[in-house]
């Protein structure tokens, strides 16, 4: 996205839930208004003109940049994975073709084998940076949403390194609002549902490597850039999902994320 898009996005207040969507042939942003969604002109300045959310055709919140991945954040994760704690973020790539927004349908090849859901918080940079100190990290976060880093399992096993089981197109749904804001609190609960019954439950206290701890990680090696996405890890509770399954990740305050899966 052009660079006068993040600074109009910076310049909104605090707090804000935004959205993209699908209108009139085009994408237009809208800000989220409890059951309404004001759509915004092209400098993100407010129209009066209201949609129902349920009537919305979203699109991923942002356009990425780049997509960061951290491995192993959780604890109870890694144990579940039969995999040691690391001591430092395990950090892995997506490609931006494996992004679906909020409802559209996540595509299983018949060929991969097991294939299992993470849900994720996923943070959105804002500005530039390089060699930031993790007490400053935060002053780069544009916001938070929520994000599926959908794997296959026996690709990742067999390959040793992740990025063909976890870059096929359409396994990295993100979304569906972005909300607006530097740091969330350490009890925020992110939830995960297949199929309607709760399948992860957990709270950012419980990440090994914090949100600043990961940024300050990487702007070690990698200049982070405005618009950059970084997926912060899984909790425990990953399990398979097969063709006509429906999973939902849910940020308490922040988005709600769901998607069908379907045999390509």
């Amino acid at each position: 996205m052009a660079d006068d898009v993040w600074t109009n996005i910076r310049k909104l207040e605090e707090g804000t839930r935004l959205v993209r969507v699908s209108e009139g042939g085009g994408v237009r942003w809208g800000r989220v208004l409890g059951e309404t969604a004001e759509l915004l002109d092209e400098n993100l300045n407010p129209t009066g003109e209201k949609r129902e959310i349920s009537a919305l055709k979203f699109k991923t919140p942002i356009d990425p940049v780049k997509i960061w991945c951290i491995g192993l954040n959780y604890l109870e994760h890694a144990k579940e994975s039969k995999m040691e704690v690391p001591d430092e973020p395990c950090v892995f790539m997506k490609p931006r073709t494996c992004l679906v927004a909020h409802g559209e349908p996540v595509k299983i090849p018949s060929w991969t084998g097991r294939v299992d859901y993470e849900g994720e918080l996923a943070v959105v940079i804002g500005r530039g940076c390089k060699n930031v100190d993790e007490s400053k990290a935060l002053d780069y976060v544009l916001g938070y949403s929520c994000f599926n880093d959908v794997s296959a399992r026996v690709l990742q096993k067999k390959d040793g390194q992740w990025i063909r089981a976890k870059g096929f197109d359409t396994f990295g749904p993100f979304g569906s609002v972005l909300l607006l804001t530097q740091e969330l609190p350490k009890a925020t609960t992110l939830t995960t549902r297949l199929n309607g019954a709760i399948v992860q439950k957990s709270h950012f206290g419980d990440m090994i490597f914090s949100v600043a701890e990961v940024i300050s990680h990487l702007s070690r090696f990698a200049t982070l850039e405005a618009g950059d996405v970084i997926a912060t890890g899984t909790p425990s509770g990953v399990g398979p999902v097969k063709p006509g399954d429906s999973v939902e990740i849910s940020i308490d305050g922040v988005s709600a994320l769901k998607n069908p899966f379907i045999e390509e």
